[in-house]
């Protein structure tokens, strides 16, 4: 119950954050850089009647009707949850804290800062095995019906907007966008990466036993053991190879140091782990 709740205020702190990028930095300045968000902020300027938080939701509504005709009941819970919390929230933050005027005449920090607040955001939800919605079911399509990669998809979605825009709001507008797709898709993976960090650490120590016993016993996790030769002095070593995440890894460090503060460490940072108790292969 408690992971659930956890995850939940994960969720929501995600859908707030990228809010607050539409809110306070694209939408005062006609930046459509993708997503739902993009396109109800074109849709917005062309019918000023409606806000943008309404056509989020409008859109949304007509997406995840579409998903369900071409993939069926595919999609999570979370997802679904995820993407109207987010309408719901620039709906809410356009009702309370209206914007009259951009924060900042510099238009290019103002993408910056917001972008990153949102891809921030987004890497939270997609944390929570759950995303904002949205071109990712665009992309989903595209993917079962013409073979299109989902990444590919989603960037092909989301600079279509942006072209859009710059039809819409000038060239230099534009081009803001399509710079503002690029941030997003670094600061999400660069994001994702330090949610799942995790390290790869090679061991060489006398105390090997007490090592071991640490690993599996105190931290529950596993390790491989090798046998090894010494090349200079013909020694018969235990080589552990196990692999931790970084507040793990910093728990054995501080153990490795009391026991062995001569062993022999080296760390290497693992991109992506698959099988066991990490990410599954399908």
């Amino acid at each position: 119950m408690r992971q659930k709740l956890f995850s939940f205020m994960m969720i929501n702190l995600g859908a707030f954050l990228v809010s607050i990028n539409v809110h306070f930095f694209l939408s005062p300045n006609n930046l459509a850089t993708g997503g739902v968000s993009g396109l109800s902020i074109i849709m917005n300027d062309l019918f000023p009647d409606f806000s943008i938080g309404t056509f989020m939701i409008l859109v949304n509504l007509i997406l995840f009707a579409v998903g369900f005709a071409f993939l069926g009941s595919g999609f999570g819970a979370k997802t679904i949850y995820a993407s109207f919390a987010l309408s719901f929230y620039v709906w809410a933050l356009e009702k309370f804290a209206p914007m009259a005027h951009p924060l900042s005449d510099d238009l290019l920090i103002q993408l910056i800062i917001g972008q990153c607040i949102a891809a921030t955001g987004m890497a939270i939800v997609f944390n929570q095995q759950a995303s904002t919605g949205g071109t990712d079911i665009i992309a989903m399509i595209f993917n079962k019906y013409l073979n299109i990669e989902v990444g590919r998809g989603v960037l092909l979605a989301d600079l279509s907007i942006a072209l859009s825009s710059a039809i819409l709001f000038g060239p230099q507008v534009g081009m803001y966008a399509f710079f503002g797709v690029i941030i997003n898709g670094l600061v999400i993976d660069y994001a994702l990466q330090q949610f799942n960090s995790n390290k790869e650490i090679v061991i060489i120590s006398h105390h090997s036993d007490e090592i071991k016993t640490y690993i599996v016993h105190e931290l529950g996790k596993g390790a491989t053991i090798h046998t090894a030769t010494g090349a200079f002095t013909s020694d018969k070593k235990e080589v552990i190879t196990t692999i931790l995440c970084r507040k793990d890894f910093t728990k054995l460090k501080g153990y490795i140091t009391q026991v062995d503060n001569k062993a022999f460490i080296t760390v290497h940072t693992m991109n992506e782990i698959l099988g066991q108790n990490f990410k599954r292969l399908a």
